[in-house]
Order: structure tokens, then C-alpha cells, then sequence
């Protein structure tokens, strides 16, 4: 079992820059990949980022490629998510999720998640 306790939202101005973090709980947390989804108010979940169990791959949609960067630091049992150029377009809330099988970029395959935190991006 995997417990994620997801922090680092808030509010920034346009252009600015934000850091969420995410900590994990459980010896399972090396071996599975983990992601970042985002959840605007009346909008479907949707991806944004993704790391393999070792960190050697990585994958971002095309809508923060250049702007945002995952990371995972194994010993630590955190996933990071950095976010710069921000876009009044990136406000939602950031749960991160680790991954069970299947595609890296649909919610299904991920079995465990954050409980969210806001990101607010003013313009």
C-alpha cells in the first residue's frame, strides 16, 4: 500500500514559479512509476507529468513541456513537480498518483493518490 501526501500549491502571479512536492508512505514506493495529474473546476483530470520507477524516464504532456519538470529522489520517498513560466491556464488542483500498470497518460492506471493541492495562477 502507498500513501501520498501531495504540498507546494498556492498563489502566483503569472510568470512566476511554484515547486509541489509530493511524499510518499510505503516499501513499494521505488518500484512504481509515479505522475502528476491537474483538475481545473469543471474539467476532467488530466496529466501532466510522469516518472519511471528509477527516474531514468520522464514524460510531460505538450501544454508544460519546456515549463514544467518532474523528479523523484528514491531515498527520500518523494516525487517533485517544477513549475515555471506559469500560466493563469495551469490553475487547478495537482494530485500526484503512482502508477499500477497501463498507459502512463489515463487516470485508470494509477491505483493511488494525493489528496490535492491548489494551484492559482493570476493573471
Amino acid at each position: 500500500q502507498v500513501q501520498l501526501v501531495d504540498s507546494g500549491g498556492g498563489l502566483v502571479q503569472a510568470g512566476g514559479s511554484l515547486r509541489l512536492s509530493c511524499a510518499a508512505s510505503g516499501r513499494t514506493f521505488s518500484s512504481r512509476g509515479m505522475g502528476w495529474f491537474r483538475q481545473a473546476p469543471g474539467k476532467e483530470r488530466e496529466f501532466v507529468a510522469a516518472v519511471s520507477a528509477s527516474g531514468s524516464v520522464k514524460t510531460h504532456a505538450d501544454s508544460v513541456k519546456g515549463r514544467f519538470t518532474i523528479s523523484r529522489d528514491n531515498a527520500k520517498n518523494t516525487v517533485s513537480l517544477q513549475m515555471n513560466s506559469l500560466k493563469p491556464e495551469d490553475t487547478a488542483v495537482y494530485y500526484c498518483a503512482a502508477r499500477l500498470s497501463g498507459s502512463w497518460y489515463v487516470v485508470t492506471s494509477y491505483d493511488y493518490w494525493g489528496r490535492g493541492t491548489q494551484v492559482t495562477v493570476s493573471s
